[in-house]
């Protein structure tokens, strides 16, 4: 296309130099009227050219303005995704609420935002108006990316090894102390009792003792009322609006605050030093040199606690439910706990928790089929291409580890529970992004192995008291309604066992 087009342009002058040799400042102006016409005509037919080798992800169309597909995404949105994929691939877009969603589906496509830059796929654009809200100004979202690597970097060094062994002994402590509540047997809300559980146990290993022995009632209200502060209404409105539970979020975000502002204050005036992520964040500093200031170091130890909590205490629900269901895996668990622990079953201990393989299994079964978190997602800041199609910037980029990890085509008897797939390293056809429960690369969650710790512990001493089993056979449905996919009625029946 240079050719031809260079040859008209030259044509086109040499016609108008003849025309007008006589006139000097006629001769320019034309030739440069005459250039940047066939330059702009040259843009257009490039950028046709560009275009035509643009391939958009399929769309998905809807007959609703605005809105789009928001109501039946809503309604079942793991169903809505699947029909997606079997419809159109592993990439496809629709529109909610005004803004385009583009999912990639499979391990492929999951690449690009896994291995994707911060500045290329962001994360701040599509979470800091949910999280700001709770954990506060100056941490998480609210800051530039390199900052909030730092931040993350410094949490990560308060949780490791030396750590976790003390805090099996504290989970462990906390686990029985709650459960004498329960009796012999009964039925109970175990979402409810696990939430709470979830909260007790990680305040008192991750904020301190001091803030610890602070959690009354009104404090645990608190943090229920802030957590509710992760809510579609503050995902799609703005953070202005005078509803109630922004209302209560905001007040609950200042009250927990202050009580961290002056633990934090008495901790530094004592110069006592405490081997827990508070005295970590205390002694810190940025790659300047600059220390946290007390906004900081509340912001990170309010989004250390929740943002684990409402995830834990869900995957902890959902484990109890597939045991109850599975009755000889859940036999085969407790014989476990004898075997790896000893006949008398003593306290717990962190290297006895790493010989638990099979409940390791159920609990990886479990984020298998039910990972809280349904949607990961990114905001294109420039365009992207994955599994050959291209994506606009403006779009947001999700990976759904719900959809990815029961792909037919990934996962032999995909919607089993079968804890014993991972006897085999090979149990996703070695596909590393098949399987995503606390994300991958960059992007990896910096709580997944206290996860492990806090919830393998807490289960470990309830097997060890309780044998549990479904309330009439009835499993719990998953609830779409909340942003972390939590079980519908979550009601099971426990025994306490006879040894």
């Amino acid at each position: 296309m240079a050719m031809p087009l260079y040859q008209i342009s030259s044509k086109l002058l040499e016609d108008t130099v003849g025309k007008v040799s006589d006139n000097l400042t006629s001769v320019v102006l034309a030739a440069s009227v005459i250039t940047l016409t066939i330059g702009y005509v040259s843009k257009l037919l490039l950028k046709q050219t560009l275009d035509n080798n643009v391939k958009p992800p399929p769309y998905i169309p809807s007959w609703i303005p605005f809105l789009g597909h928001a109501i039946a995404f809503g309604k079942s949105p793991i169903e809505f995704l699947e029909n997606a994929y079997e419809k159109y691939g592993p990439v496809f877009s629709f529109t909610m609420v005004g803004s385009t969603f583009t999912y990639l589906v499979g391990s492929d496509a999951a690449a690009l935002m896994f291995n994707s830059k911060n500045e290329d796929l962001n994360a701040e654009d599509v979470y800091s108006k949910l999280t700001t809200p709770v954990f506060g100004k100056g941490v998480a979202y609210d800051v530039p990316n390199h900052i909030f690597l730092e931040q993350k970097k410094m949490l990560k060094t308060g949780l490791n090894i030396a750590h976790f062994k003390h805090h099996v002994k504290i989970i462990e402590d906390e686990t029985i102390e709650y459960f004498e509540r329960w009796g012999d047997s009964g039925e109970t809300n175990l979402f409810e009792s696990l939430a709470e559980l979830i909260i007790l146990t990680a305040s008192a290993c991750l904020h301190g003792q001091e803030i610890r022995s602070m959690l009354t009632e009104h404090v645990a209200q608190l943090y229920a009322d802030l957590d509710g502060g992760f809510s579609h209404e503050a995902w799609l409105l703005p953070g202005w609006l005078p509803l109630p539970s922004f209302r209560r979020r905001d007040r609950a975000h200042k009250e927990i605050k202050n009580i961290f502002f002056k633990v934090i204050q008495k901790r530094r005036k004592s110069n006592e030093k405490v081997d827990d992520i508070l005295q970590t964040l205390i002694d810190a500093t940025y790659k300047t040199g600059k220390p946290l200031n007390d906004g900081e170091i509340a912001g990170m130890l309010i989004g250390l606690l929740l943002a684990g909590q409402h995830t834990s205490s869900t995957t902890s629900s959902w484990l109890g439910f597939y045991l109850a269901k599975n009755k000889e895996i859940q036999n085969r668990c407790y014989a476990e706990q004898k075997t790896a622990c000893g006949e008398d079953l003593p306290a717990l201990e962190l290297d006895q928790l790493k010989d638990l393989t099979l409940l390791d299994h159920c609990l990886k079964e479990t984020l298998r089929l039910r990972p809280p978190i349904m949607t990961m997602m990114r905001m294109a800041r420039s365009t992207q291409t994955a599994s050959g199609y291209t994506i606009p910037a403006g779009h947001q980029v999700c990976v759904s580890p719900t959809v990815n990890h029961r792909l037919h085509d990934t996962w032999d008897e995909r919607m089993e529970f079968n804890p014993d797939r991972y006897l085999n390293d090979n149990y996703a056809a070695g596909e590393k992004f098949a399987y995503v429960p606390f994300g991958a690369g960059r992007h990896r969650c910096i709580g997944e192995n206290f996860a492990y710790v806090q919830i393998k512990t807490i289960w470990s001493t309830m097997l060890r008291k309780y044998e549990f089993e479904l309330v009439d056979g009835y499993f719990p449905t998953i609830n779409y309604t909340t942003m972390i996919h939590t079980p519908n009625n979550p009601v099971i029946r426990y025994k306490r066992r006879q040894h």
